[in-house]
């Protein structure tokens, strides 16, 4: 049976960081709605346009528009043995919108691990977070700043930063998330499959916990 997993947490957690290197570790293909999300707006596809003026405003991004990119997305050949799942669902219909894709093909959500912290840590993180304008590399100005400021270490495009993660509008992203998030919280822990995991924790300590969880 594929194994599916659910990864939640507010913005600026570490979710997409700590997906990665579970990813990595079990093989899981990592099914992140941002890059999804970002993918379309690059391409300038109509769900890509709709998606950046939602994100644009710290929302989120309407179930319809979100469930569609990540249907499309699990029936690649790479998600045939489970994922990731990184920034979905975020409400109760994605959930049941999940729910009745898995089970299309026998899958089911299998561990929801809830990386949480506090609203003080989660604007820290991401209002100093910068993006380069060529490829995407993050930085931040005080747990990963550039070499030189402005300036990305890779390939030295332009540094700038997003809307998403501007004060204000992080901030409104937080709260956000928490208003509209929480009924999700209470639906899977309803179901079992819950398991919180404190983000405010170094890094590697957040790693190793959520593998302990995986791990059984």
């Amino acid at each position: 049976m594929p194994i599916f997993i659910v990864l939640l947490g507010p913005p600026g957690v570490g979710k997409g960081t700590q997906a990665k290197i579970i990813a990595e570790r079990t093989g899981l293909t990592h099914v992140s709605s941002g890059d999804l999300f970002r993918e379309n707006i690059k391409e300038n596809t109509e769900l890509g346009q709709l998606a950046q003026s939602y994100i644009n405003k710290g929302e989120l991004v309407p179930d319809d528009v979100t469930v569609s990119m990540v249907r499309e997305r699990i029936t690649h050949p790479d998600c045939r043995t489970g994922a990731l799942l990184d920034g979905f669902p975020r409400t109760t219909a994605q959930a049941e919108a999940l729910e009745t894709m898995l089970a299309a093909f026998s899958g089911r959500v299998s561990y929801v691990p809830y990386i949480t912290a506090d609203e003080e840590t989660l604007v820290t993180r991401l209002s100093g977070r910068w993006t380069c304008r060529t490829q995407g590399h993050v930085f931040h100005e005080k747990f990963n700043p550039p070499k030189q400021d402005g300036v990305c270490d890779f390939d030295g495009s332009e540094l700038y930063q997003r809307d998403d993660d501007k004060t204000e509008t992080v901030k409104r992203r937080i709260q956000v998330y928490f208003e509209q998030t929480a009924p999700l919280i209470t639906h899977y822990r309803q179901r079992g499959v819950l398991f919180e995991v404190d983000g405010a924790q170094p890094i590697e300590q957040v790693t190793a916990a959520l593998m302990a969880l995986v791990a059984k």
